[in-house]
């Protein structure tokens, strides 16, 4: 049995509780508030709901490209530099990028992994001693589907994707789609497809969000990567108003994968609450892949970040929650319990 005492961001609430939380066996046993010394900051680990690990062997490559020339497929300047990469070099690059995520606080990811079958065997090899478990949405034939997690599609005007959804659909795999990029021309489409998840969505409008609604989809938004390829700025705030909304940081070769870095973006670019800031940050990538983290309650699994939060960044903060998703960097992180 462990006990992690301290300022405890526990619930779905993430109300403040100062006291200790009871680890037996990897599993939270109870979170109990009672009177303690620690001035540390105990947080849900983190869950970056969406990110291209692959780019890693191509950082800042594409700063200054537009979306087309940076990213879209088949000719972009990541496809190529993909296709020039060998296996090791590849496996290497996301292994690295793997454990930053981990040292920041990141316990899984949900990830869009290129070149089929053979990227997702990459990623799985390279998480094998990262200490991250990436939820792996494949790409490329539904046989992917064989080494993946689930089907992860670059976006309902470059393909059909018909054939890899009904593929989900009978093998009980959850099915994603970029939406809402570069125009609106591809959400409708996109939610004709029945997704568990969108990516994006900077351009949705009224009618997208209430189908959005009434379909209950939820949305993995990425302002960081966003405002580097210049396609726009989601509507976060009525995202919010209509569906679950997680937090993700997109491409490796755009920005590095911190969660802090991109809860303090948004708390500071849109009009959200800092508890909705970490919900987006934590709970809501767990729930969008059906993971058991993102909460700290009593019988999820324990994962969890502490802080420092007598660190000479943190000292003096009247708020946790605040401080937490507006101030903190890596620099607080004491340690990372999985």
């Amino acid at each position: 049995m462990e006990t992690i005492t301290g300022t405890v961001l526990a619930g779905t609430s993430l109300e403040p509780v100062r006291g200790r939380v009871v680890v037996e066996d990897g599993r939270i046993e109870a979170v109990e508030e009672t009177d303690i010394e620690s001035t540390d900051i105990v947080i849900p680990a983190f869950v970056n709901a969406h990110t291209h690990l692959g780019d890693s062997v191509a950082k800042e490559a594409a700063v200054g490209l537009s979306l087309d020339e940076a990213v879209a497929p088949p000719d972009s300047l990541k496809h190529r530099r993909l296709a020039a990469a060998d296996r090791a070099e590849l496996v290497s690059a996301m292994r690295r990028t793997l454990r930053f995520m981990r040292r920041t606080g990141t316990v899984s990811c949900l990830d869009f992994r290129e070149s089929g079958p053979e990227g997702a065997r990459a990623l799985r090899e390279a998480a094998a001693d990262a200490d991250v478990d990436p939820f792996i949405f494949g790409s490329g034939d539904a046989s992917v589907l064989d080494v993946a997690d689930g089907y992860g599609a670059s976006g309902a005007n470059d393909d059909g994707f018909a054939a890899e959804r009904a593929a989900c659909e009978e093998r009980g795999r959850p099915f994603a789609i970029h939406a809402g990029e570069p125009d609106a021309t591809d959400i409708h489409p996109a939610l004709d497809l029945d997704p568990d998840l969108l990516v994006h969505m900077v351009h949705a409008e009224r009618e997208h969000l209430e189908r959005v609604a009434d379909e209950s989809v939820p949305v993995a938004v990425c302002p960081r990567a966003n405002a580097v390829l210049d396609v726009g700025t989601p509507p976060v705030r009525d995202l919010l108003d209509h569906t679950t909304v997680a937090l993700g940081t997109d491409n490796v070769m755009l920005n590095p994968p911190s969660m802090f870095r991109e809860m303090a973006s948004a708390a500071k670019r849109f009009d959200v609450s800092a508890r909705e800031v970490l919900r987006m940050a934590t709970a809501a990538g767990a729930e969008i892949a059906d993971l058991d983290c993102g909460v700290i309650a009593p019988g999820r699994r324990a994962a969890l970040v502490v802080l420092d939060g007598d660190s000479d960044n943190l000292s003096g903060s009247v708020d946790p929650v605040r401080a937490v998703v507006r101030r903190a960097t890596p620099l607080d992180v004491e340690r990372v319990v999985v």
